[in-house]
């Protein structure tokens, strides 16, 4: 199994540099998990730089995934997790639903560049 961080989904909706480190994880529906912390993240985002019409047709993208709902297990390993490697609230609740479902987790966020079990590649330039 998969995650791809909200940085991933970005790049690769945006079609920004790094966007072939994760296009082949994401077009893998089978295999990926999206935490809804993710959904929220990338429809925002997408919304402000792109509008509410790419923001709508990246998630319907994400959705044909299986999402995972923030519950309570999730919420106090993410607490743990997060204390744990120092990282932010969002990026604690990705890394354990990675972690909760043992798969391997695809980023550009430099809060995990040291982080065990995690797939990571240095952003470029846009």
């Amino acid at each position: 199994m998969n995650v791809v961080d909200s940085s991933g989904w970005i790049e690769y909706f945006l079609g920004r540099p790094n966007a072939a480190f994760f296009r082949p994880v994401i077009h893998d529906t089978a295999q990926l998990i999206v935490p809804t912390i993710s959904l929220c993240e990338v429809f925002r985002y997408i919304t402000r730089t792109a509008g509410r019409q790419a923001a709508e047709q990246a998630a319907a993208q994400m959705q044909r995934t299986q999402i995972v709902d923030l519950d309570s297990n999730l919420a106090t390993l993410a607490a743990r997790l997060g204390l744990k490697h120092n990282l932010p609230l969002a990026d604690s609740i990705v890394f354990a639903t990675a972690q909760q479902h043992s798969a391997k987790l695809y980023t550009q966020d430099s809060d995990f560049e040291h982080v065990p079990g995690v797939r990571y590649v240095r952003k470029k330039a846009h």
